[in-house]
Protein backbone atom coordinates (compact mmCIF):
# COMPACT_ATOMS: atom_id res chain seq x y z
CA UNK A 1 0.00 0.00 0.00
CA UNK A 2 1.23 3.51 -1.15
CA UNK A 3 1.98 5.43 2.12
CA UNK A 4 1.96 9.71 1.80
CA UNK A 5 4.72 11.65 3.62
CA UNK A 6 1.91 14.93 3.11
CA UNK A 7 -1.75 14.34 3.84
CA UNK A 8 -3.31 13.07 0.14
CA UNK A 9 -7.15 14.34 0.84
CA UNK A 10 -5.88 17.91 1.72
CA UNK A 11 -6.16 19.53 -1.65
CA UNK A 12 -8.97 18.12 -2.81
CA UNK A 13 -10.79 19.05 0.56
CA UNK A 14 -9.44 22.52 -0.16
CA UNK A 15 -10.82 22.50 -3.92
CA UNK A 16 -13.84 21.07 -2.67
CA UNK A 17 -15.28 23.88 -0.66
CA UNK A 18 -15.72 25.84 -3.40
CA UNK A 19 -19.82 26.43 -3.15
CA UNK A 20 -22.29 25.66 -5.89
CA UNK A 21 -22.72 29.34 -6.12
CA UNK A 22 -19.07 29.62 -8.04
CA UNK A 23 -19.19 30.26 -11.24
CA UNK A 24 -17.67 27.50 -13.97
CA UNK A 25 -14.95 29.44 -15.51
CA UNK A 26 -13.96 30.51 -11.85
CA UNK A 27 -14.29 26.96 -10.57
CA UNK A 28 -12.01 25.40 -13.88
CA UNK A 29 -9.14 28.52 -12.90
CA UNK A 30 -9.07 27.94 -8.76
CA UNK A 31 -9.20 24.31 -9.32
CA UNK A 32 -6.19 24.63 -11.64
CA UNK A 33 -4.46 27.60 -9.24
CA UNK A 34 -4.67 24.98 -6.30
CA UNK A 35 -3.63 22.24 -7.30
CA UNK A 36 -0.89 23.27 -9.23
CA UNK A 37 -0.05 25.70 -5.96
CA UNK A 38 0.08 23.13 -4.17
CA UNK A 39 1.48 20.45 -5.90
CA UNK A 40 4.77 23.10 -6.44
CA UNK A 41 4.70 23.02 -2.40
CA UNK A 42 4.74 19.62 -1.75
CA UNK A 43 7.13 18.55 -4.56
CA UNK A 44 9.48 21.80 -3.23
CA UNK A 45 9.01 20.80 0.20
CA UNK A 46 8.48 24.69 0.58
CA UNK A 47 9.50 26.07 4.28
CA UNK A 48 7.72 28.30 6.06
CA UNK A 49 10.26 30.93 6.05
CA UNK A 50 10.65 30.14 2.07
CA UNK A 51 6.85 30.62 1.70
CA UNK A 52 6.58 34.22 3.66
CA UNK A 53 9.59 35.49 1.72
CA UNK A 54 7.22 35.16 -1.18
CA UNK A 55 4.29 36.55 0.77
CA UNK A 56 6.46 39.39 1.25
CA UNK A 57 7.60 40.06 -2.01
CA UNK A 58 3.57 40.55 -3.02
CA UNK A 59 2.98 42.66 -0.56
CA UNK A 60 6.39 44.96 -1.28
CA UNK A 61 4.89 44.45 -4.83
CA UNK A 62 1.43 46.00 -4.15
CA UNK A 63 3.03 48.68 -1.90
CA UNK A 64 5.14 50.00 -4.62
CA UNK A 65 2.37 49.63 -7.05
CA UNK A 66 0.33 52.43 -7.91
CA UNK A 67 -1.51 54.39 -10.96
CA UNK A 68 1.65 55.13 -12.54
CA UNK A 69 3.47 51.60 -11.95
CA UNK A 70 2.35 48.24 -11.65
CA UNK A 71 4.95 46.76 -10.09
CA UNK A 72 2.92 43.46 -9.58
CA UNK A 73 2.94 42.96 -13.26
CA UNK A 74 6.36 43.55 -13.78
CA UNK A 75 6.85 40.71 -11.34
CA UNK A 76 5.15 38.59 -13.29
CA UNK A 77 6.77 39.89 -16.47
CA UNK A 78 10.17 38.96 -15.37
CA UNK A 79 8.75 35.25 -14.69
CA UNK A 80 7.78 35.56 -18.36
CA UNK A 81 3.63 35.23 -17.30
CA UNK A 82 2.65 38.42 -18.73
CA UNK A 83 3.89 37.29 -22.16
CA UNK A 84 2.94 33.57 -21.61
CA UNK A 85 -0.91 34.38 -21.10
CA UNK A 86 -0.20 36.82 -24.18
CA UNK A 87 0.83 34.37 -26.40
CA UNK A 88 -1.60 32.15 -25.59
CA UNK A 89 -4.26 34.84 -26.41
CA UNK A 90 -2.98 35.55 -30.07
CA UNK A 91 -2.93 31.71 -30.66
CA UNK A 92 -6.16 31.72 -29.32
CA UNK A 93 -7.19 34.28 -31.86
CA UNK A 94 -5.02 33.39 -34.83
CA UNK A 95 -6.79 29.45 -34.52
CA UNK A 96 -10.21 31.38 -35.13
CA UNK A 97 -8.57 32.90 -37.96
CA UNK A 98 -8.97 36.70 -36.67
CA UNK A 99 -5.69 37.61 -35.79
CA UNK A 100 -4.59 41.15 -36.94
CA UNK A 101 -1.48 42.78 -35.97
CA UNK A 102 0.19 40.97 -32.87
CA UNK A 103 -0.24 41.32 -29.60
CA UNK A 104 2.10 42.46 -26.70
CA UNK A 105 2.32 42.63 -23.00
CA UNK A 106 0.89 45.88 -21.66
CA UNK A 107 3.92 46.80 -19.46
CA UNK A 108 3.90 48.58 -15.85
CA UNK A 109 4.15 51.67 -17.03
CA UNK A 110 0.76 52.07 -18.95
CA UNK A 111 -0.94 55.06 -17.80
CA UNK A 112 -5.00 55.79 -18.16
CA UNK A 113 -4.87 59.74 -17.80
CA UNK A 114 -2.84 60.00 -21.23
CA UNK A 115 -4.17 63.06 -23.32
CA UNK A 116 -4.95 63.69 -26.76
CA UNK A 117 -2.08 65.22 -29.13
CA UNK A 118 -3.27 66.38 -32.85
CA UNK A 119 -1.46 64.50 -35.92
CA UNK A 120 1.63 65.57 -36.15
CA UNK A 121 2.73 66.86 -32.51
CA UNK A 122 5.78 66.18 -31.03
CA UNK A 123 5.37 63.96 -27.67
CA UNK A 124 9.36 64.64 -27.08
CA UNK A 125 8.34 67.79 -24.68
CA UNK A 126 11.48 67.36 -22.56
CA UNK A 127 14.61 66.77 -24.69
CA UNK A 128 16.84 64.29 -23.57
CA UNK A 129 20.21 65.49 -22.38
CA UNK A 130 22.11 63.37 -25.24
CA UNK A 131 19.85 64.57 -27.77
CA UNK A 132 18.70 60.83 -28.75
CA UNK A 133 17.70 60.46 -32.16
CA UNK A 134 14.28 62.26 -33.76
CA UNK A 135 11.96 59.91 -35.54
CA UNK A 136 8.82 60.66 -37.72
CA UNK A 137 5.96 57.79 -36.70
CA UNK A 138 3.53 57.35 -39.20
CA UNK A 139 0.87 54.45 -40.53
CA UNK A 140 -2.62 53.83 -41.15
CA UNK A 141 -5.43 51.84 -39.17
CA UNK A 142 -7.68 49.65 -41.16
CA UNK A 143 -10.26 46.95 -41.03
CA UNK A 144 -8.07 43.31 -41.33
CA UNK A 145 -11.06 41.90 -43.52
CA UNK A 146 -12.10 44.70 -45.47
CA UNK A 147 -8.63 46.72 -45.91
CA UNK A 148 -10.64 50.03 -44.95
CA UNK A 149 -9.29 52.60 -42.87
CA UNK A 150 -10.67 53.14 -39.68
CA UNK A 151 -11.46 57.14 -39.41
CA UNK A 152 -11.42 57.93 -35.86
CA UNK A 153 -9.49 55.39 -34.19
CA UNK A 154 -7.22 55.84 -31.30
CA UNK A 155 -3.88 55.35 -31.39
CA UNK A 156 -2.17 55.71 -28.28
CA UNK A 157 1.57 55.64 -27.74
CA UNK A 158 4.39 55.71 -24.87
CA UNK A 159 8.03 55.11 -24.54
CA UNK A 160 11.10 55.67 -22.19
CA UNK A 161 13.69 58.27 -22.76
CA UNK A 162 17.06 58.19 -23.69
CA UNK A 163 17.92 57.66 -20.23
CA UNK A 164 15.99 54.54 -19.66
CA UNK A 165 13.31 56.16 -17.45
CA UNK A 166 9.44 56.79 -18.02
CA UNK A 167 8.33 60.08 -17.51
CA UNK A 168 6.51 58.99 -13.86
CA UNK A 169 9.94 57.57 -12.85
CA UNK A 170 11.72 60.81 -14.32
CA UNK A 171 11.28 64.03 -12.07
CA UNK A 172 12.91 65.65 -14.75
CA UNK A 173 10.79 65.29 -17.48
CA UNK A 174 7.21 66.81 -17.64
CA UNK A 175 3.99 65.08 -17.09
CA UNK A 176 3.09 62.92 -19.86
CA UNK A 177 6.60 63.39 -21.81
CA UNK A 178 6.75 60.56 -24.70
CA UNK A 179 2.98 60.05 -24.49
CA UNK A 180 0.16 60.95 -26.38
CA UNK A 181 -3.26 60.07 -27.95
CA UNK A 182 -4.26 60.31 -31.62
CA UNK A 183 -7.29 60.39 -33.67
CA UNK A 184 -6.72 58.71 -36.94
CA UNK A 185 -7.97 61.35 -40.15
CA UNK A 186 -10.15 60.79 -42.90
CA UNK A 187 -7.70 58.30 -44.95
CA UNK A 188 -7.42 55.94 -41.38
CA UNK A 189 -3.72 57.74 -40.44
CA UNK A 190 -2.14 59.12 -37.61
CA UNK A 191 1.53 60.46 -37.51
CA UNK A 192 3.76 62.47 -34.48
CA UNK A 193 7.46 62.85 -33.82
CA UNK A 194 8.73 60.69 -31.50
CA UNK A 195 12.67 59.34 -30.02
CA UNK A 196 13.86 56.37 -31.68
CA UNK A 197 13.53 53.80 -28.43
CA UNK A 198 16.75 52.85 -26.62
CA UNK A 199 17.16 49.72 -24.71
CA UNK A 200 17.03 50.27 -20.87
CA UNK A 201 16.87 48.24 -17.63
CA UNK A 202 13.77 47.12 -15.76
CA UNK A 203 13.37 49.02 -12.43
CA UNK A 204 15.67 47.33 -9.89
CA UNK A 205 14.44 49.10 -7.06
CA UNK A 206 11.02 46.70 -6.14
CA UNK A 207 10.33 42.97 -6.18
CA UNK A 208 10.88 42.11 -10.02
CA UNK A 209 14.66 43.92 -10.23
CA UNK A 210 15.25 41.90 -6.73
CA UNK A 211 14.07 38.56 -8.65
CA UNK A 212 16.53 39.35 -11.65
CA UNK A 213 18.81 39.68 -9.51
CA UNK A 214 18.76 36.27 -7.50
CA UNK A 215 17.84 34.49 -10.50
CA UNK A 216 21.78 36.00 -11.89
CA UNK A 217 19.47 37.25 -15.26
CA UNK A 218 20.08 40.83 -16.89
CA UNK A 219 17.52 43.07 -16.55
CA UNK A 220 17.23 44.89 -20.27
CA UNK A 221 14.54 45.26 -22.66
CA UNK A 222 15.24 46.16 -26.27
CA UNK A 223 14.03 49.57 -27.79
CA UNK A 224 10.29 50.19 -28.40
CA UNK A 225 7.63 51.72 -28.30
CA UNK A 226 4.17 51.19 -26.71
CA UNK A 227 0.80 51.02 -28.54
CA UNK A 228 -2.34 51.16 -27.61
CA UNK A 229 -5.23 51.18 -30.97
CA UNK A 230 -9.30 51.20 -30.41
CA UNK A 231 -12.36 51.84 -32.26
CA UNK A 232 -15.54 51.95 -31.35
CA UNK A 233 -17.04 48.08 -32.62
CA UNK A 234 -13.29 46.45 -32.96
CA UNK A 235 -11.21 44.48 -30.63
CA UNK A 236 -8.79 46.62 -28.94
CA UNK A 237 -5.03 46.03 -29.79
CA UNK A 238 -2.23 46.06 -27.25
CA UNK A 239 1.27 46.00 -28.51
CA UNK A 240 4.59 47.11 -28.53
CA UNK A 241 6.93 47.59 -31.76
CA UNK A 242 10.80 47.02 -31.77
CA UNK A 243 14.64 47.94 -33.65
CA UNK A 244 15.62 45.72 -35.75
CA UNK A 245 19.52 47.28 -34.66
CA UNK A 246 18.63 46.25 -31.01
CA UNK A 247 21.15 44.43 -29.43
CA UNK A 248 18.51 42.32 -26.79
CA UNK A 249 15.84 41.38 -28.91
CA UNK A 250 16.81 37.88 -28.92
CA UNK A 251 17.13 38.06 -24.86
CA UNK A 252 14.37 40.46 -23.92
CA UNK A 253 14.08 40.54 -19.68
CA UNK A 254 10.17 40.03 -20.33
CA UNK A 255 10.57 37.89 -23.12
CA UNK A 256 7.77 40.01 -25.34
CA UNK A 257 9.11 40.11 -28.51
CA UNK A 258 7.39 38.73 -31.59
CA UNK A 259 9.17 38.88 -34.65
CA UNK A 260 6.47 40.55 -36.92
CA UNK A 261 6.77 43.36 -34.03
CA UNK A 262 10.33 43.79 -34.91
CA UNK A 263 10.15 47.29 -37.23
CA UNK A 264 13.25 49.21 -39.48
CA UNK A 265 13.65 52.89 -38.90
CA UNK A 266 14.76 54.28 -41.92
CA UNK A 267 16.46 57.61 -43.27
CA UNK A 268 14.29 60.85 -43.44
CA UNK A 269 14.56 63.24 -46.14
CA UNK A 270 13.96 67.13 -46.02
CA UNK A 271 12.34 66.84 -42.17
CA UNK A 272 14.44 69.36 -40.20
CA UNK A 273 12.85 67.49 -37.17
CA UNK A 274 13.50 64.49 -37.82
CA UNK A 275 16.08 62.29 -39.86
CA UNK A 276 14.39 59.00 -39.33
CA UNK A 277 10.96 57.70 -40.20
CA UNK A 278 9.05 54.97 -39.06
CA UNK A 279 6.03 53.62 -41.04
CA UNK A 280 3.36 51.30 -39.03
CA UNK A 281 0.18 50.10 -39.98
CA UNK A 282 -2.38 48.18 -37.66
CA UNK A 283 -5.26 46.47 -38.78
CA UNK A 284 -7.82 45.91 -35.95
CA UNK A 285 -10.77 42.87 -35.94
CA UNK A 286 -14.78 43.51 -35.52
CA UNK A 287 -15.17 42.39 -32.00
CA UNK A 288 -18.24 39.97 -32.57
CA UNK A 289 -19.04 40.48 -28.70
CA UNK A 290 -20.14 43.74 -29.39
CA UNK A 291 -21.30 43.26 -32.56
CA UNK A 292 -23.29 40.35 -32.30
Amino acid sequence: MATHRFDPKFTDNVINAMGPKTSPRLRQLMTGLIRHVHDFARENELTVDEWMAGVQMLNWAGQMSDEKRNEGQLVCDVIGLESLVDEITFTLADEAKDAPTATAILGPFFRADTPYRENGADIVVTKPKDGGEMAFMHGQVIDFVTKQPLVGADVEVWQASTNGLYEQQDPEQVEFNLRGKFKTDADGRYNFYCLRPTPYPVPDDGPAGKLLSLMDRHPFRPAHIHIIATKEGYRPLTTQIFDRKDKYLDNDSVFAVKDSLVVDFVPRKDDPKAALELQYNIKLVVDTKTSA
